[in-house]
């Protein structure tokens, strides 16, 4: 029953991870870093790729997350995108035109609220998203390996991916350009998020290892950040220590154990209300019994970080980087 439990929760993390949205959504000295460049800022829809510009040779055959192989014949031109971190990559390169649905949770950029809507995250819509006609249906985390499964069973081509790190979703934005013939503009996307991780490096370059601030983040109530997912690597890029990093992936909290571990600074994900209590992530993290007395909170260093920019693995998630390095080392990031 436990495991059982935990399973059901940890779907419920996934979903709100995927499917964060814009304010109000609920869920269960040194080198300065100039603001980061827009990396998920969105390319004219209808844009086509120009002569001479590097094309896709199709047919074109690659392997998504879950180790299935998907042959393309050329181009997709209908795209359902069941996952906002994915929509946010298709509008980023250009490709805003093909995209005729997207999910309940999408937001960004503001384009994509106008698309017809396809139902939640985890388990969205199947006759919705046949009704697109989609020649592709992208999903991302918040989708279990078993329901796109279930959605190729109903002749569906789905895409699925599972990015860990800020490499997997860089390599992700290549994929999906590569089988979209829009490689450049993917490159160019990457290579804006390169410059950007790149700033917050130079800016923290010089922090000793003994003066590394100790960071907690919960980015839903009662639920943090382990090692091995891209949250927690957010804050070894920033020069912070995740003080949950002795554990691994999306984890519930111990108030006991962040009140040992005394951290620097609290970040919290931004937007995100309690659903049942109607209080923001904000007022229970300063409402826990004898969490007043820690450091963070004593030095006024409980910092909200916009939810989408720290929790959505798309485009965006450089600038994330940049917001959560702010918080941390304000004097060195402006």
């Amino acid at each position: 029953m436990k495991r059982s439990l935990w399973l059901v929760m940890g779907a419920l993390v996934m979903a709100l991870l995927g499917g964060c949205g814009g304010s109000g959504q609920t869920a269960g000295g040194p080198d300065q870093a100039p603001t980061p460049a827009a990396a998920g800022t969105e390319q004219k829809s209808g844009q086509t790729t120009s002569p001479g510009a590097k094309q896709t040779s199709y047919p074109l055959t690659v392997k998504d997350a879950t180790g299935t192989a998907h042959t393309f014949a050329k181009a997709p031109e209908r795209i359902v995108s069941t996952s906002p971190a994915e929509t946010e990559i298709l509008f980023a390169l250009g490709l805003g035109d093909r995209v005729v649905a997207v999910s309940d949770y999408d937001d960004y950029p503001e384009e994509a609220k106008a698309k017809p809507k396809v139902g939640g995250v985890v388990n969205p819509n199947e006759e919705a998203i046949i009704a697109q006609r989609p020649d592709l249906v992208i999903t991302g985390i918040s989708m279990q390996d078993q329901v796109a499964e279930k959605l190729r069973s109903l002749g569906l081509v789905v895409w699925k991916t599972n990015p860990r790190t800020t490499a997997d979703i860089m390599n992700n934005i290549l994929l999906i350009g590569q089988i979209t013939n829009r490689q450049e503009q993917a490159e160019s996307v990457v290579a804006r998020m390169k410059e950007d991780i790149q700033r917050v490096k130079n800016a923290v370059q010089d922090v000793k290892p003994n003066e590394r601030k100790k960071v907690y983040v919960e980015f839903a109530p009662g639920w943090t950040v382990g090692k091995g997912e891209f949250m927690d690597e957010l804050i070894t890029l920033a020069g912070g220590v995740n003080i949950a990093a002795d554990m691994e992936g999306w984890n519930p909290i111990s108030e006991e154990k962040v009140l040992k571990e005394d951290p620097d600074v609290i970040l919290y994900a931004s937007g995100v209300t309690d659903e049942k209590s109607g209080q923001t992530l904000e007022q229970i993290i300063r409402k826990r019994s004898g969490w007043d007395k820690m450091k963070a909170v004593r030095d006024q260093r409980v910092v909200g970080v916009d939810q989408n920019l720290l929790s959505r693995p798309g485009p965006r998630i450089t600038q994330g980087l940049y917001e959560v390095a702010k918080a941390i080392y304000p004097d060195r990031v402006k």
